[in-house]
């Protein structure tokens, strides 16, 4: 399978991932309906068994998909020296929003991105309790689709077109992370003109603005490079951008870093930079 962004099979990738997408979501599913054990991890984030089980089910995928190409998952790299990736990798965060999955609230994602130079080129977001799926099938193109854990698979799969919307400039909509919103993230938002914000947990927030229901989202707290990837690759091809606060497009393959990210800003459109604020 071909990694030169010009030339990705989004359609295709998407079509061979999705049985394991499916899978992990129904693992998830299995442990938020009964009852999870929580573990604390050397960070302090939560970690449950959920989460490792479904990324050992997509690490399978990938690397009999595309074996010659390296995967950095959450659970892998905690507590080991994640290796440099290299110019194209995979990235898996087998259970974005532990605290909503934990807390029984539905906004947790399986998420997986391809990031190729720096930008996630690729990229599909699950939520399994919403039965939301969210994917890039064209370099420019981002879909959207409701699938049940049951459904047998891509081609089963009713996408919708999603893009931005233009934003008024006096009015935006925000979008901020429920369980992570910091003073500094409260302070960035009292800047600019906020006409109404709505909570979200995981990577859905990139996703409500490829939706073109909000028009920013700021993150200023800690984030790894596969908390964002995925989203990130929805909410660029449908139209979006994100920057790190200085304006400059976030990277990825961060390796020096160990792949986290500075703080950063999503928007559903370049236009809403020349809003009131900074």
């Amino acid at each position: 399978m071909s990694f030169d962004p010009q030339a990705l099979d989004h359609a295709g990738l998407a079509r061979r991932l999705m049985p394991a997408i499916l899978e992990a979501g129904r693992i998830e599913m299995r442990h938020y309906d009964s009852g999870v054990t929580v573990e604390t991890k050397a960070d302090n984030s939560p970690v449950t068994v959920a989460d490792r089980e479904a990324e050992a089910v997509l690490v399978a995928a990938l690397s009999r998909i595309a074996p010659a190409t390296p995967v950095i998952a959450e659970e892998g790299a905690a507590g080991t020296q994640i290796p440099d990736a290299g110019r194209a990798f995979f990235l898996v965060d087998p259970l974005d929003g532990t605290r909503e999955f934990i807390n029984m609230r539905g906004e947790f994602t399986v998420n997986v991105a391809l990031v190729v130079s720096e930008v996630p080129v690729f990229g599909i977001v699950y939520a399994p309790a919403l039965g939301q799926l969210y994917a890039t099938l064209g370099r420019n193109r981002s879909a959207a689709a409701s699938v049940a854990l049951a459904g047998s698979g891509f081609d089963d799969c009713a996408f919708t077109p999603i893009a931005t919307r233009v934003p008024d400039a006096r009015a935006l909509v925000a979008v901020a992370s429920r369980s992570h919103m910091t003073p500094k993230g409260e302070a960035w938002l009292a800047r600019w003109p906020i006409a109404s914000r709505r909570d979200a947990g995981s990577s859905l927030k990139f996703c409500l603005i490829a939706r073109g229901e909000a028009d920013v989202y700021p993150r200023h707290g800690p984030t790894m490079e596969w908390d964002t990837a995925a989203g990130d690759a929805v909410l660029r091809a449908a139209g979006g951008i994100v920057t790190t606060v200085a304006g400059d497009p976030l990277p990825y393959g961060k390796f020096g870093d160990g792949y986290r990210n500075p703080h950063f800003v999503a928007w559903g459109t370049p236009a809403a930079l020349s809003s009131e604020g900074g």
